[in-house]
């Protein structure tokens, strides 16, 4: 059986996104959104018990106890991977996402012009959205580290784990990894407000204690960025509001129109030849969209974003219209992935 090592490198050399590693069968790489058997070998559960040792070192006691362990760590061959080690039917299992050796830079990403404007703002919250693997947390460190090397700031940065290790130009960089340099997302961000921040990213807004002191950095002129799990810009509202009880749903929807600059919704395709691409909805939050915020007028705020592209904004249908016209992605890739399938398909015919 080859060491972890070896299998990261074999990975990262065949373009892998992500590893599943189980007893039963072969190692499966995730390349261009489609999982592929690395070989024939079939592992056992003694492979795999080995290969979660020598992931987890010290750590791995946890994962005999029944506990998920989260770690992101840069192997031998310089590849930085982030890793879940769990159990399954009592048996080991891996799942590895492969991360970039570095920061991409954001003209690479293909992200929608207005994003690069995104590192000029000196307050308020962003928020990028998207399903697990879309390229949420690639895009913030894009976006991060264009402020690294423009402006004299501190950033701190809340991670479950660490993915991309910042090197500080004309910032102060902290990086702050949950279970090990603070105990939640919640009491590091309350804890942040006190290190004399310019910039905080949050890794996942995902309890009200995070997303009440999200939004109370914003209002006191802080710069905030964080993710959350939904398909569009217009959902991202509706479940920052909903983590509240309802009698406190009308304040917060009030304090997201006074402090939400933007959010970014993405997926990422197929590529016609090959790879994959990004598909991005922007919501660029203009004070139409902060009345229908505030009067929860959520369902509405998708027909404003067609009506204000000269501020940037676009919706996910049109972004996937404009790749099936740049021969970019397929039309029934664009089907599949749009919001109204039925009108994507007109439009694409």
């Amino acid at each position: 059986m080859p060491s972890l090592d070896a299998i990261i490198c074999a990975a990262s050399n065949a373009g892998t996104s992500d590893i599943l590693i189980a007893p039963g069968v072969p190692i499966r790489f995730r390349i261009d959104g489609s999982l592929e058997d690395a070989n024939d070998v079939i592992l056992t559960p003694e492979d795999t018990e080995a290969l979660g040792r020598e992931a987890c070192g010290a750590e791995y006691q946890k994962v005999e106890q029944g506990i998920e362990v989260d770690l992101a760590t840069t192997f031998s061959n310089g590849v930085r991977c982030r890793l879940n080690v769990y159990r399954s039917m009592g048996k080991c299992c891996m799942a590895i996402r492969i991360l970039a050796s570095s920061i991409p830079d954001l003209d690479k990403l293909g992200v929608p012009p207005v994003v690069y404007e995104f590192q000029t703002y000196q307050r308020g919250i962003v928020i990028v959205t998207g399903e697990t693997g879309s390229g949420k947390s690639t895009t913030l460190a894009a976006i991060i580290d264009r402020i690294n090397h423009t402006r004299p700031d501190h950033i701190v940065t809340l991670e479950d784990p660490v993915e991309y290790v910042y090197e500080p130009d004309r910032c102060s960089i902290d990086q702050r990894e949950i279970g090990r340099d603070t105990r939640s997302f919640a009491e590091g961000l309350r804890a942040v407000l006190r290190q004399d921040p310019d910039v905080i990213l949050v890794g996942e807004m995902r309890d009200f204690s995070t997303i009440e002191t999200a939004l109370t950095a914003a209002e006191t002129g802080h710069l905030v960025f964080g993710t959350l799990h939904t398909q569009s810009a217009p959902d991202s509202i509706d479940r920052l509001v909903d983590v509240f009880p309802e009698e406190r749903q009308q304040q917060i929807r009030m304090q997201l129109s006074m402090t939400l600059k933007a959010v970014v919704s993405q997926q990422l395709l197929k590529k016609r030849g090959g790879g994959r691409v990004l598909a991005a909805e922007v919501m660029i939050v203009n004070p139409a969209i902060k009345n229908l915020i505030r009067e929860g007028k959520t369902p509405q705020i998708a027909n404003t974003l067609a009506t204000t592209a000269e501020l940037g904004s676009i919706t996910m249908d049109r972004a996937l219209i404009n790749l099936v016209r740049s021969r970019t992605i397929t039309a029934q890739d664009a089907i599949a992935a749009a919001h109204d399938p039925d009108q994507m398909r007109r439009q694409v015919r």
